[in-house]
């Protein structure tokens, strides 16, 4: 009897320790994080600095593993494992995002922004959140949201107006706008993974193609293009996403530390960017890059149709009529 007391006193005392030991680990949360691009992009290294920040700030219980390169696939494919929960969370470009959330695709209008600062104020103002709030339908949310700089043709012969285009191939990030884009300017657009656009340019398949000066000289597609069209034709951002059902799996504290910690890589990624444009402006330049300065005029002449087609849809008519405002 007295054995039996002893069991149950025992078993009153651990019991109690082995629940609080189970929640304790019940609260420790690692996130998969996976994108497409290199170790050494800026966004990279922001996400990096953030994944350092939620640990520390979390006592290791919340931590983020990334998956860089393209291990888990392109932005399409790391979307489409948000929403089958098989990650947690991803980047991906405003273009990319079009195909979940139509809003995106104003991203895509063409000389949409006066300047850096204009898109800024849209991109992390009201405007901005309006779009990304609409993700939630598509089962994941926006977590920061990154500057990517003006976009730009670069090809293997120089481009001084749109008739220069004419009959060339240029990859893009295919949707229809951007795919339209590149039609109204005489080309022809090619949907080429990007991993696959060296090759491509190297053996010919295409003529040119279209990104920022640091995705320029990182990829070494100026090895194989050696003129940059300084058209500046967009401004298209990257975010980063988190699927909805991890997101509402994290407790209050946890959450408010990933807020805080991806508000403060947007920070951090803005003054990487700004040094890495510089460096890699000057680092194409020595292999070899010409940088050409174009009239804008005739690009966005030719490319005044996409505004037609905008307007057809009144919800994207409106979002492009408040972001030409901002400025006003």
């Amino acid at each position: 009897m007295k054995f039996n007391k002893l069991i149950l006193s025992g078993l009153c005392l651990t019991l109690p320790m082995l629940f609080a030991s189970g929640n304790a680990l019940a609260q420790r949360v690692t996130l998969k994080l996976a994108h497409n691009l290199d170790q050494s992009h800026v966004v990279h290294k922001a996400l990096e600095q953030m994944a350092k920040e939620v640990q520390e700030k979390s006592g290791g219980e919340l931590k983020i593993r990334i998956y860089p390169s393209g291990q888990m696939g392109g932005p399409r494919e790391t979307i489409e494992l948000i929403q089958n929960d098989a990650l947690d969370m991803t980047k991906a470009s405003a273009s990319e995002m079009e195909a979940f959330v139509k809003e995106f695709s104003v991203f895509s209008c063409p000389y949409l922004f006066d300047n850096e600062d204009h898109f800024k104020k849209v991109l992390f103002g009201p405007i901005g959140k309006e779009i990304t709030d609409k993700t939630t339908k598509s089962g994941f949310n926006v977590l920061a949201s990154y500057v990517a700089g003006t976009r730009s043709f670069y090809a293997k012969k120089e481009i001084h107006s749109p008739a220069d285009m004419k009959g060339l191939k240029i990859r893009v990030v295919s949707t229809p706008t951007t795919n339209k884009l590149i039609e109204l300017l005489g080309g022809a657009p090619a949907p080429i993974p990007f991993g696959e656009v060296y090759t491509a340019l190297q053996q010919g398949v295409i003529d040119g193609a279209e990104n920022n000066i640091p995705s320029y000289n990182q990829t070494r597609h100026v090895e194989v293009a050696k003129y940059y069209i300084e058209d500046q034709h967009t401004s298209v951002p990257d975010y980063l996403i988190i699927s909805a059902k991890t997101w509402n799996k994290l407790d209050d504290k946890q959450k408010a530390i990933l807020t805080e910690a991806a508000h403060n890589s947007e920070t951090y990624q803005q003054k990487l960017w700004d040094e890495e444009v510089a460096r890699s402006t000057e680092e194409a330049k020595k292999a070899g890059a010409k940088f050409i300065t174009v009239d804008k005029a005739p690009f966005r002449e030719a490319l005044k149709p996409l505004y037609d087609d905008f307007n057809k849809d009144p919800a994207l008519a409106e979002i492009i009529k408040q972001i030409q405002a901002v400025n006003k």
